[in-house]
């Protein structure tokens, strides 16, 4: 048999092959710019009335977090400009995305060209995979889900304190509405995972002699066919919490309230 064959041509494709990484570039370019700016103004992410908070803030443990804003206490000093209010968990947050089965496919082909589209050649002379760095950074996978959890135990908290009224006591508005579902949508991005799919069901020899860890696993399955939708989903709505949290919080217009 003899070798491959030569084409001088980077693809024989005719159609717009490159559309999709075009649009997953736009889509997380956008993503990170909006993040970006939004953790560095330290304005607009606390609505007092209401216990409203966004995520991109939490938790916010330093003494230069405004008052009433940190629900586990300010153990940090005062920080610098150049430092985020939720330091504490924004790098894990990102290790996280960015080591994510669907993301290595999405920014694969839209960032690293490896390969950008099926039958297009990409530009490295050579494949070495997983096995060197930056790409082998991507194995510790499994550790940043553990911290995704934690997070995702973090937010719910801050939605529950969240159903508070402008007098006091129980309160609800569309603001709950809002930091709820965007909870809800992460707990299920978060659980899709493929490696909490491996905790749950994973080095298995027989199913029948574990049944609870055989039902979880086919929740965890059952979620594990939407994860990138789910990956894109919470984007969305992490942007949409943030957004309504500083519109509110600026007193761009009023939270609609339907009770207290």
């Amino acid at each position: 048999m003899g070798g491959r064959a030569r084409i001088a041509e980077r693809t024989l494709r005719t159609d717009r092959w490159w559309l999709p990484p075009l649009v997953t570039d736009l889509g997380l370019a956008a993503f990170v710019v909006y993040a970006t700016i939004r953790s560095f103004v330290r304005t607009a992410y606390w609505v007092p009335e209401y216990h409203y908070l966004t995520p991109f803030y939490s938790p916010c443990l330093s003494t230069s977090c405004v008052p009433g804003s940190s629900h586990f206490g300010t153990p940090i000093g005062a920080l610098p400009g150049f430092i985020p209010l939720g330091f504490v968990v924004l790098p894990f947050l990102l290790g996280f995305r960015l080591t994510c089965y669907y993301y290595r496919k999405a920014y694969y082909r839209s960032v690293w060209f490896s390969p950008p589209a099926c039958a297009v050649g990409e530009p490295h002379a050579k494949y070495t995979g997983e096995t060197r760095l930056p790409l082998i950074v991507q194995n510790v996978h499994r550790y940043f889900f553990y911290v995704a959890m934690i997070v995702s135990l973090i937010n719910t908290y801050d939605a529950v304190l969240a159903f508070h009224g402008r007098t006091g006591g129980f309160g609800f508005g569309l603001g709950n509405i809002i930091l709820t579902g965007n909870v809800a949508l992460l707990w299920a991005y978060t659980l899709s995972c493929h490696s909490c799919r491996h905790i749950t069901g994973g080095r298995l020899k027989h199913f029948s002699g574990h049944p609870v860890r055989y039902w979880l696993w086919t929740q965890v399955s059952r979620l594990n066919v939407r994860h990138m939708q789910l990956a894109w989903t919470t984007l969305g709505t992490l942007v949409l919490t943030d957004l309504y949290v500083m519109l509110v919080s600026s007193g761009v217009f009023p939270d609609p309230r339907f009770v207290n």
